[in-house]
């Protein structure tokens, strides 16, 4: 590929994700604002921890891809086995990969959490008469959860990226509209 076609391609994945990532964002912290300030303290709280979870998950995605070896899903996919040559077409693609599920899923998701996490401590304060806001012990719980399961799901994604990028590419497959 030419110079000056890596660069034109750069610039337009730059506006895909740019464009993707401020849609999804708009749309998940309008549902998010929305539907949790409607929901009592408990469910609030299992979004938010879902959302974090959410975040961790692709953080393992994208560090899997980019550390697996697409080597060893060369004999996999010979033995046709299911998800195979997707997983080599992730790892092929693991720069953008990566970008998508640490960078877009992964920012939206602590985005979300922030917010969710402000809506909860409004919740806690009100429903509890506080005179002071707890949001800043909310916020440092929050922001410790996800680095701190971002910090194991990196040392995971590095000791099994294999299985992960397998995983990913089976349920990649299942989605696809070639069934190989």
């Amino acid at each position: 590929m030419k110079k000056e076609d890596k660069k034109y391609s750069d610039i337009i994945w730059f506006i895909e994700v740019f464009i993707a990532t401020f849609i999804l964002s708009m749309l998940f912290s309008y549902i998010s604002a929305n539907g949790v300030s409607n929901l009592s303290l408990i469910p609030a709280i299992l979004i938010l921890v879902l959302v974090i979870v959410i975040g961790i998950i692709f953080d393992i995605i994208g560090v899997a891809v980019t550390v697996a070896n697409e080597h060893e899903f060369h004999a996999k996919a010979t033995k046709k086995v299911k998800g195979s040559k997707n997983s080599i077409r992730l790892i092929r693609n693991a720069p953008k990969v990566a970008n998508i599920c640490s960078d877009v899923v992964g920012d939206i998701c602590g985005v979300l959490s922030g917010a969710i996490s402000a809506l909860i401590a409004m919740k806690i304060t009100e429903q509890l008469g506080l005179s002071y806001n707890i949001q800043f012990i909310l916020s440092a719980t929050v922001a410790a959860l996800t680095v701190g399961g971002k910090a194991i799901g990196k040392v995971i994604a590095n000791k099994n990226s294999t299985p992960i990028v397998h995983t990913v590419g089976v349920i990649v497959n299942k989605f696809s509209r070639k069934q190989k």
